[in-house]
């Protein structure tokens, strides 16, 4: 067994040498292509698109509908094995990942312009396809970030596995914040299609820096043949049996329930907390200054300081008090509601979401990458963080219709959402519970390959 694939086993390096680690090139590219995965969510996610269709006239409910386009997300794991096994023979100079992670960032480039050009009143049905297409090339982009990221760093740099997850967490939050805060600035004085004008221009710099500044991680790979589908299927069979046969059935299956269910809650609120805001009063430019720019800032610096002490504290346990910690914050929402929009406690509210977010989210990233086989890392993880985002985006497409049927009542909406992360929790204990009575050690995975 190779104790540098143990997530929770003890670092033996200081603070200081840990910091140190961050000089490292790659961890610096895995936060740039971070940003390029979160920028699609600034496009189609609830900070924007939602209050697109709300200043549009839209119901909650048709605006809870829409988080229906994230489910490419839940079935990327469908072509994820294709990412490992193919590339395309005309982007061969630029290697399997980048070649993938660059085609689907001219696609979203595209795919924005549209959205722009047409709009939500042109014909709803065109704008949710483009809304659609976004979210497929988002997903599949995904995929190869995260393969890309887990087969830069080989398995024995244990610290920079935490801090890979913690790098791609902060990018990924500066993706997606950056870009919402200043399409929030502009929708105050411009209309929302030059806001997705200018979004559109805000990706093309990373896929510049994707092409002339990244380096080609080592792998495996087939170039694409009259026969490419037959690679595809016998890759799809080798991920599952080497996913279930490294970790057994019954932690296997723990494992993806509790993925499954974990962020079911932070879902729930992420789809209608901008409604929400707009609903109780607050300004587009206070969302984007407190909820964009105050909360970006807190994440990255929480992340990369999760990143940190995950090896020394364990992706157990950082995980259990990160999902504690979620409920506890949602909870304050529900105080916002009871009380109107007061920006103190909207402050309040956004730092402590953005420093539990950030924690969980890296702990999470990290937690995956660990049960991840590198010959398979875009399969396997694909498959798994497909499952999660399951449950986020189907349950969550319904929160609309759930605030409706509370009566519009946001405190105890908010309160639900707090609940709901008690059922993962308990599946992650007794996932520890069960790994201890095998005498096998908290998290122990075999190596990958």
């Amino acid at each position: 067994m190779n104790s540098s694939t143990r997530p929770t086993q003890n670092s033996n390096m200081s603070l200081t040498e840990s910091i140190k680690l961050l000089r490292d090139i790659r961890l610096w590219r895995i936060l740039m292509l971070g940003c390029a995965s979160g920028y699609p969510w600034a496009i189609i996610g609830s900070s924007t698109l939602s209050l697109w269709l709300k200043d549009e006239g839209f119901s909650r409910g048709a605006i809870g509908l829409f988080s229906l386009v994230f489910l490419s997300y839940t079935f990327n794991f469908l072509w994820a094995p294709m990412l490992d096994a193919v590339k395309f023979k005309w982007l061969h100079g630029i290697g399997q990942r980048r070649s993938w992670i660059l085609v689907c960032q001219i696609a979203l480039v595209l795919l924005t312009i549209l959205i722009a050009v047409f709009g939500p009143t042109y014909s709803i049905t065109l704008f949710a396809l483009l809304a659609i297409g976004v979210g497929l090339f988002s997903a599949t982009q995904d995929l190869a970030i995260d393969a890309y990221r887990i087969t830069i760093i080989p398995p024995e740099e244990k610290e920079l596995i935490s801090l890979g997850a913690a790098m791609a967490t902060s990018g990924w939050v500066i993706g997606f914040g950056i870009t919402s805060a200043c399409m929030l600035y502009l929708a105050d004085v411009v209309a929302w299609k030059y806001v997705y004008v200018f979004a559109a221009v805000m990706l093309v710099p990373v896929a510049i820096l994707v092409l002339k500044w990244f380096e080609e991680p080592k792998i495996i790979g087939e170039s694409i043949s009259k026969k490419w589908y037959l690679t595809v299927l016998l890759e799809y069979a080798e991920t599952i049996k080497d996913f279930f046969g490294r970790h057994g059935v019954q932690i296997a299956l723990s494992l993806l329930l509790f993925i499954f269910l974990f962020k079911i809650g932070e879902a729930f609120l992420g789809r209608m907390v901008y409604v929400f805001y707009k609903e109780i009063g607050y300004t587009n430019t206070e969302v984007a200054t407190l909820s964009k720019l105050v909360s970006t800032g807190i994440t990255v610096v929480f992340a990369l300081f999760a990143g940190v002490l995950m090896p020394r504290l364990g992706v157990f346990k950082m995980l259990f008090f990160a999902g504690i910690a979620m409920a506890l914050t949602n909870l304050m929402f529900a105080w916002i509601a009871m009380t109107g929009p007061d920006l103190n406690l909207l402050l309040a509210a956004v730092v402590s979401d953005g420093i539990t977010q950030s924690i969980s989210t890296v702990a999470f990233v990290a937690f995956i990458t660990f049960y991840v086989s590198h010959l398979h890392a875009a399969g396997q993880y694909g498959a798994l963080a497909s499952l999660g985002n399951a449950g986020r985006t189907i349950l969550a497409a319904f929160s609309g219709i759930g605030i409706d049927h509370l009566g519009g009542n946001w405190a105890l909406f908010f309160v639900l959402t707090s609940v709901a992360v008690a059922p993962s929790l308990l599946i992650l204990y007794s996932m520890a519970l069960s790994l201890r009575k095998k005498g096998r050690e908290v998290g122990e995975v075999e190596p990958s390959a």
